[in-house]
């Protein structure tokens, strides 16, 4: 029954991909086509003004009503990760069945659930804010992971070890995968906001965005409070994480690897915000700062985890 279900589960899986794989096509398709368009809208104003003999000026939004509408390859590209979430979270429910507790006890199952709520933030978010523009980023990046997961990290089911056997298990994990679900929708709004401030200051003057991205400043203001948020989660971790150690190894910290690089990405968001909020750190250095930060996430979940001993050596591998 065990490796039925764990059968099914990862069917459903590979599954989720491939429509997330074709959910990022669409999401490309669509930035491919209203940036172009906004190019020969450029082009042509400028044609008008030369013929005219007047001064040629750059538009950083094209007129309102030049302004391309949604597109067809848009609608697909969400309605294809929702679907490609719902089949991911099946994955994740039935990996859980088969093992008979909450799927995330090696990299495999971390790679699962973490991609899941990935997603499932980005979703949500699309609820408040039009953050379509970072389907492609987003959906790209959960393909990436899920593929190296499937390949590198792919384990048969098996019981928990001693020291994950608490309920701090459940909480201390759950609150990290979150922190990083913000973190990542943090970053890929600071990616797009350095291409953004390029455009506006000339720097890349062929490059075009289409008129739906908000200009710099604004992707900055967004991905400062969704960074917020993703701190207030891994504040969290560290607090329940020590908790936990002290319940399972009778002290509260003991500099293992992974400890310490848990703390180095608090140090480098709490210096983001601080930086951000108190000394003026605005534009391209809080942007970088904020990729940063999430490039030590990713060292701390693909690196740590799998090279380096320790008492957090859970990889399953």
């Amino acid at each position: 029954m065990t490796e039925s279900l764990d059968g099914i589960s990862t069917l459903l899986l590979y599954g989720a991909m491939g429509i997330y794989a074709i959910s990022f096509i669409a999401f490309a398709l669509d930035l491919g086509r209203r940036s172009a368009s906004v190019g020969s809208v450029e082009s042509g104003a400028q044609r008008i003004a030369r013929a005219r003999g007047g001064a040629v000026v750059t538009l950083d939004r094209p007129p309102a009503e030049t302004v391309v509408r949604e597109s067809r390859a848009l609608r697909v590209g969400v309605g294809l990760a929702v679907g490609g979430w719902v089949l991911h979270l099946g994955a994740g429910v039935l990996r859980g069945i088969a093992a008979a507790r909450v799927p995330w006890a090696n990299m495999y199952e971390f790679s699962m659930t973490g991609t899941l709520l990935i997603m499932g933030v980005f979703l949500v978010l699309l609820t408040r804010r039009d953050l379509r523009f970072l389907g492609a980023i987003i959906t790209g990046l959960v393909v990436l992971l899920l593929g190296i997961s499937t390949v590198g990290f792919r384990v048969d089911v098996v019981p928990l070890p001693p020291a994950l056997q608490s309920y701090w298990l459940v909480i201390h994990v759950l609150v990290a995968i979150l922190g990083t679900a913000f973190f990542t929708v943090g970053a890929a709004l600071s990616v797009v906001q350095l291409v953004q401030e390029r455009r506006e200051s000339g720097a890349a003057a062929r490059l075009r965005l289409p008129a739906s991205v908000p200009g710099a400043a604004a992707l900055e203001n967004s991905a400062y409070r969704v960074i917020i948020v993703g701190f207030i989660f891994w504040t969290f971790t560290l607090i329940a994480g020590a908790i936990w150690a002290e319940h399972a190894w009778g002290r509260y910290w003991g500099w293992d690897t992974k400890e310490v690089w848990t703390f180095v990405i608090w140090v480098i968001f709490a210096g983001y915000i601080h930086a951000r909020a108190t000394r003026g750190w605005r534009g391209s250095r809080s942007a970088w700062l904020a990729i940063v930060g999430y490039s030590a996430v990713l060292f701390n979940f693909g690196i740590v985890n799998v090279f380096f001993k320790g008492l957090h050596a859970y990889s399953g591998l």
